[in-house]
């Protein structure tokens, strides 16, 4: 059984037991959210939402905040001796997918 989340502008492809990286959220470690925008559930048979399913939630556990890997962003010109360097974390969290119902 697996579904289609919604969150921070991506879709995530999650089934029991997954552990996610979403764009960061205001949750506290060890507590419980609930993800309500649910494209699609496939239990066997798949549910397609228009565009989410309703009264579909996936519940999940909050195991606590994070940054990524850091990116490297390199700006240069040619011929005029311009250079830049910059680095970037993307901060995130993390999440135990508990359970999925429709």
């Amino acid at each position: 059984m697996y579904a289609i989340i919604a969150t921070g502008g991506k879709q995530y492809k999650v089934s029991e037991g997954d552990v996610i990286r979403v764009e960061k959220l205001d949750v506290e470690e060890g507590a419980a959210y609930e993800f309500n925008q649910v494209l699609a559930i496939n239990d066997g048979e798949l549910t397609v939402g228009t565009p989410v399913i309703e009264g579909a939630v996936v519940k999940a556990t909050a195991l606590g905040q994070g940054k990524g890997k850091k990116i490297i962003v390199y700006k240069y010109k040619r011929k005029s001796g311009y250079h830049k360097k910059n680095g970037h974390r993307q901060p995130f969290t993390a999440f135990k997918i508990d359970s999925i119902a429709k």
